[in-house]
């Protein structure tokens, strides 16, 4: 039988995650019993099953139950106690009297491991429920579309006007002050567009006044910038979207404003003024800390109660009043998360991301919180803070690994060298190295994009390849996490850095547009939004290859086999006994039909297929 290497096939291997088809009680509260359960196929011979968890600094072995068994698997059961907050675990497997291996996170080790990859349980909160199902769109105000009351708004001084049409400035000192005046009422009206692709999210980078057209460096907190319409243009907004089961979400910076900002004006001309608290100066007025040494962005220093109080800390805070009526936000996605209270000897990241965190839960309960992060974030995923992060490291780059043609391209955020062309079983390690670090529900809650404003549009990265992108967009359909699409990925805009791919909606010039490309999103979304395995299953392996990654999401009611190639390759045999002889493919792929013992995965690539399991 020609195919992958047996080695290869990992659909044979027992097999465990957080999801609720493998946990009993995926959100337990402190002294709740977990049973969790553990899949052992019949190919592999285990002869006994036990815990090993983690509780007060000491482990603990307890033979695990046979639950059940079926002429293709046998689940065992084992029992987690919450007497912590999080507790690990993980799964020791006897194959004879002196033999043993360990499953984690990352798979099945023949030898002794660390905790580093244990799975995990959490007491803490939920994420609420709607992110399960939600499809967040990203728009970048500027330049997303403009309305006619944008042409009865006076220009700001910093800005440079341009017409919708004009070229983008991509690197250049006019980047930032290009103007389009792009609103949010122009959002409002374009509302259909976003929701025929099957968003129900609308993502916001910043609405606050600032001196540059991304917002980042807000001269004030108070108010929504007038150049997008003020205040009241949020408010239709978020009421145009709710009156459609839509919801919107803000984008706010918590580790720096700009120098212009209104509290960083009064803390350099007022050295004993509260304000100049807030900041880290070195030598008042001049010497300060910037984010990344740019003097244009001040950071925050979050030792100071006043500041906490204003900015993220009770019901008068910036962050709750934005979540309330009559704006009534759905959630904060946190500006360069990572950074924020962290310099030098100080480190009160946890402690602003808990803050930020219950003062959201108290203003509107059913708020989602978002973090920017690059890199590993497992140390700040525990479940008490940010309910997950934009997941750049755990699929936005191993997804470009594995589909950029040979020519390497750069990434952004982050110092990254430009980046190389993996093959599967390097790039799928990734994948389960940084989801194995991080309870279950924060890979659930995680933020899956295939490009973003700070990114270079997919659509360049890939070579306008069409068959590529259906299967960079299959996958951001298919992977746990929360699919985002930044606005004009969907109709295949261009852009070759992250400045570059800011470029106006083209609205009027719908030959533009690749239509294939839309259809494809558009189908994609809407199949994960009609399989509840694709939007809360689990994740299992099937097979890795270097040019083919397979997988089953699964849930109690159904699975979804998903196939994706990025080049032509061997194609794939699986048994029917265990996968069924007959599998429905949801839209764009066929049936699959058994020839005789074996199901035959096509190798032709690249090329994205899915079918639902019996």
């Amino acid at each position: 039988m020609n195919g992958p290497r047996v080695d290869k096939w990992l659909w044979h291997h027992p097999h465990h995650d957080g999801s609720a088809l493998y946990v009993s009680n995926p959100y337990p509260a402190l002294g709740d019993r977990v049973d969790v359960y553990l899949r052992v196929p019949r190919a592999t011979p285990v002869t006994a099953v036990l815990l090993r968890t983690y509780i007060d600094g000491e482990q603990s072995l307890n033979a695990g139950e046979l639950d059940r068994e079926d002429t293709c698997d046998r689940w065992y059961r084992g029992v987690v106690t919450m007497y912590n907050p999080v507790v690990n675990y993980r799964w020791l497997l006897q194959s004879g009297p002196a033999g043993y291996r360990w499953l984690n996170g990352t798979g099945v080790h023949d030898r002794d491991v660390t905790d580093a990859a244990d799975f995990r349980l959490t007491t803490h909160p939920r994420p609420p429920a709607w992110a399960e199902d939600a499809i967040l769109y990203q728009v970048f105000p500027d330049r997303f579309a403009r309305s006619a009351r944008a042409d009865t708004r006076d220009t700001p001084r910093w800005a440079i006007p341009q017409h919708w049409d004009d070229p983008v400035v991509g690197r250049g000192p006019e980047t930032p002050y290009q103007l389009y005046g792009g609103d949010l009422d122009g959002i409002t009206e374009h509302l259909d567009h976003i929701q025929a692709l099957g968003a129900n999210t609308v993502y916001l980078t910043p609405v606050f006044p600032a001196q540059s057209n991304h917002r980042y460096d807000a001269s004030s907190f108070d108010q929504v910038d007038p150049v997008l319409g003020g205040d009241e243009a949020l408010a239709r907004l978020t009421a145009a979207a709710h009156a459609r089961g839509m919801r919107v979400m803000g984008d706010i910076t918590t580790n720096h404003c700009g120098d212009a900002h209104e509290w960083f004006r009064t803390a350099i001309t007022d050295e004993t003024s509260e304000e100049a608290g807030f900041f880290l100066f070195h030598t008042h007025p001049t010497d300060y800390v910037a984010w990344f040494d740019y003097p244009s962005l001040p950071k925050f220093d979050h030792r100071n109660p006043e500041l906490r109080r204003r900015l993220y800390e009770g019901p008068d805070s910036v962050v709750a009043r934005w979540l309330t009526a009559p704006t009534g936000l759905d959630g904060w996605r946190i500006d360069v998360a990572n950074m924020t209270g962290r310099h030098g000897t100080v480190d009160l990241n946890h402690k602003v991301a808990t803050t930020v965190r219950h003062t959201m839960a108290t203003a509107h309960p059913d708020a989602l919180l978002i973090a920017e992060h690059s890199h590993d974030a497992s140390a700040d995923l525990l479940g008490d803070g940010w309910h997950g992060v934009m997941n750049y490291a755990a699929f936005t780059r191993p997804l470009w690994q594995w589909l950029t043609p040979e020519a390497p391209v750069e990434f952004t955020p982050g110092p990254f060298t430009v980046i190389p062309r993996l093959p599967g079983t390097a790039v799928a390690a990734t994948m389960r190295d940084f989801a194995a670090a991080v309870p279950w529900r924060a890979t659930a809650t995680a933020l899956n994009l295939v490009g973003s404003h700070d990114t270079a549009r997919i659509a360049d990265t890939l070579d306008d390849d069409e068959d590529t992108l259906h299967v960079a967009f299959g996958l951001l359909a298919a992977m746990p996490g929360i699919p985002m699409i930044y606005a004009g990925d969907e109709i295949g805009q261009h852009g070759t850095n992250g400045e570059d791919g800011r470029r106006p909606f083209p609205w009027n010039h719908d030959n533009l547009w690749n239509r294939d490309v839309l259809e494809s999103v558009t189908t994609k979304i809407t199949q994960r939004q009609s399989h509840q395995a694709l939007r809360t299953g689990g994740l299992r392996w099937v097979s890795i290859t270097d040019d083919a990654l397979t997988f089953l999401r699964e849930t109690q009611d159904g699975s979804v086999l998903v196939h994706a190639t990025r080049a032509a390759t061997d194609p794939l045999m699986l048994p029917a006994a265990y996968f069924g002889s007959h599998l429905t493919g949801l839209t764009g792929t066929a049936d699959l039909v058994a020839d005789g013992a074996a199901l035959l995965l096509p190798g032709a690539g690249p090329r994205f297929s899915w079918w639902q399991l019996p």
